[in-house]
C-alpha cells in the first residue's frame, strides 16, 4: 500500500513490565525553588505512565485516519495526507504527525527497554543481537505488508483473503500468553508456554506459507530461490519503523543518556538529507536497500530526537518536574525554529521525508508528551487511563486494525456519519487489544 495512503505503527514494541519506584528527596530546582520529588526508576524495567498515554493517543488516532480514509472525497483536505489532495506541494497536516509521532515513540522506547537490559548487566552482543532481531521482524512484516494486493486469478483464491491471514500469522508468530494473576500456578505458567510455543509454530509457519504462495501482477513473486531476490517497492510502515529503531538503539548502545552525543547524532542524522540531494551518496551500494537520506538519516533522526527527549527521564541532573519541563520547551523551541528556517529549502513533505517536516513532527510531538507529562505524572488524571492502557501493546492494535474492514463508506456522503463510525472502529479495536491482554495475550518483538 502507499506510504501516503496508511499512517503507521509501532515503537520499541513494548517496553518492560512495570517495576517498584524509589522516592528522591526533595530538591531545589534550578530557579531556586522546592520541587516536589519525582519518581526516579531503579536499575531496572519500568515504565513512564505519559510515554505509554501518548503512544495510545496517537494510535487511536491512527486507527481513526486509516479508518476515516474510506469515506472518499467527503473527507476534508485537512484530515487526509496533505500530499494526498496537493501533491508536490508544502505542507502537512495532523494525519502526517502519526507516522512521526511513532518514530518519536520508538526513541523515547530505547533507554527504559534497551536500558533495563544494560542495567541486568546483559552483554552488549545479546543486546545487539535481540536489536537485530528485533529490526529484521519488523523489516520481514513490512515486505509482506506492502506485498498485500495479490492477484486473485494467479492466487486461486480471492485475493483480500491473503492479507488477513497474513496479519492474523502475524500476530500469532509474534503473540505471548501469559497467566492472569499475580501468582499463578506452576502448571498454569507451563501451559502457557506450551501455547505461546504453538502458536508462534504456527503463526510462522503461516507466514512462511503465505510469502511463497503469493502471486501478484505478471506473477510477481514476494521471494524466489533461484535466482534469490526479494519484491520490495518500498520497506512498508514497519520496516521503515524498523530501520529507525536500528540505528537509534545503536546511538543508545554507543552514547547512552549523554545528551550532548545524542543532540549531536539527530544534526548529523539530519543533514544526511541535503546530503544526499547534492548526489553525495549516489554510488553507494547500500543506496539500493535503503535511502541513507530519508530512511537512515530523516526518520532515524525522528526516532534520536525521542531518545533525546526520553534522556531526561533517567539522567541524576533532571530529577525535578521543572527541571525537565524546562528541558522540554527549549527543545520543542528550538525544533520548532529550525523547522521554519528549513522550510523554504525543501518544503514540508512527509513522502519526501524533508528536514522541515522531520522537524516539525519532533516539536509537535514533543509539546503533546508534555501535556500528557503534566496529566500522567504531574498531577495524574482518571481521565488519561485509557490511552495509556491501549499505549502497552500498540503492535497488536495495529495488526488489528489492519485485518478489520474500514465501514466507513457506509456513511456515504454525510462526513459527520463517517468521522463516528471511524471513532467506533478505532474503539472497538482498542478495547479488544484491551481485553486480549487482561486475558493474558499479547504482541511482543
Amino acid at each position: 500500500m502507499p506510504l501516503a495512503s496508511r499512517c503507521l505503527s509501532a515503537h520499541e514494541i513494548n517496553l518492560p513490565p512495570m517495576s517498584d519506584f524509589r522516592t528522591l528527596p526533595p530538591m531545589k530546582t534550578s530557579l531556586g525553588a522546592e520541587a516536589s520529588p519525582v519518581s526516579a526508576p531503579k536499575s531496572g524495567a519500568t515504565r513512564i505512565t505519559s510515554i505509554d498515554a501518548l503512544r495510545g493517543f496517537v494510535m487511536f488516532t491512527m486507527i481513526f485516519v486509516n479508518a476515516l480514509h474510506g469515506a472518499g472525497q467527503v473527507v476534508p483536505d485537512w484530515m487526509v495526507h496533505f500530499d494526498n489532495r496537493h501533491a508536490g506541494g508544502s505542507g502537512m497536516t495532523f494525519v502526517d504527525l502519526v507516522f512521526p509521532a511513532f518514530l518519536f515513540l520508538v526513541g523515547m522506547s530505547i533507554p527504559f527497554a534497551v536500558g533495563s537490559r544494560l542495567a541486568k548487566g546483559e552483554p552488549i552482543w545479546r543486546i545487539a543481537v535481540h536489536v537485530l532481531t528485533r529490526t529484521l521482524s519488523l523489516l520481514m512484516l513490512g515486505i509482506l505488508e506492502v506485498n498485500g494486493s495479490p492477484d486473485s486469478q494467479l492466487l486461486g483464491w480471492p485475493g483480500w483473503l491473503w492479507p488477513v491471514w497474513m496479519f492474523a500469522c502475524a500476530i500469532l508468530a509474534f503473540g505471548s500468553v501469559s497467566p492472569c494473576g499475580d501468582n499463578p500456578i506452576p502448571n498454569t505458567v507451563k501451559r502457557c508456554k506450551t501455547l505461546t510455543t504453538v502458536l508462534r509454530v504456527a503463526g510462522f509457519a503461516g507466514l512462511i506459507y503465505l510469502t511463497f504462495v503469493f502471486r501478484g501482477p505478471n506473477d510477481q513473486r514476494i521471494i524466489t530461490l533461484l535466482p534469490f531476490s526479494i519484491h520490495t517497492k518500498w520497506w512498508g510502515i514497519l520496516g521503515l519503523i524498523g530501520w529507525a529503531y536500528l540505528i537509534a538503539a545503536t546511538v543508545f548502545l554507543i552514547f547512552r543518556a549523554h545528551r550532548t552525543a545524542l543532540l549531536s547524532c539527530f544534526a548529523l542524522l539530519v543533514c544526511l538529507y541535503p546530503a544526499q540531494k547534492t548526489g553525495l551518496f549516489d554510488h553507494l551500494w547500500f543506496e539500493h536497500y535503503a535511502s541513507l537520506g530519508e530512511t537512515l538519516g530523516a526518520h532515524a533522526s525522528i526516532a534520536v530526537a525521542g531518545l533525546l527527549l526520553a534522556s531526561i527521564l533517567v539522567s541524576p541532573d533532571l530529577l525535578t518536574h521543572r527541571s525537565r519541563v524546562n528541558f522540554t520547551v527549549l527543545f520543542v523551541a528550538g525544533c520548532f525554529v529550525a523547522a521554519r528556517l528549513l522550510a523554504g529549502l525543501y518544503g514540508i513533505s512527509k513522502d519526501a521525508a524533508t528536514p522541515s517536516w522531520c522537524l516539525w513532527s519532533c516539536a509537535i510531538t514533543a509539546a503533546l508528551w508534555l501535556g500528557f507529562y503534566y496529566l500522567c505524572d504531574v498531577t495524574p488524571a482518571q481521565a488519561i487511563t485509557p490511552f495509556t492502557i491501549a499505549g502497552q501493546n500498540v503492535l497488536l492494535a495495529y495488526l488489528l486494525s489492519e485485518i478489520l474492514p474500514s465501514f466507513s463508506a457506509l456513511a456515504g456522503q454525510n462526513l459527520a456519519g463517517a468521522i463516528a463510525i471511524s471513532v467506533v472502529c478505532a474503539l472497538v479495536v482498542l478495547w479488544i487489544t484491551a481485553r486480549l491482554n487482561r486475558a493474558g495475550f499479547w504482541v511482543r518483538l
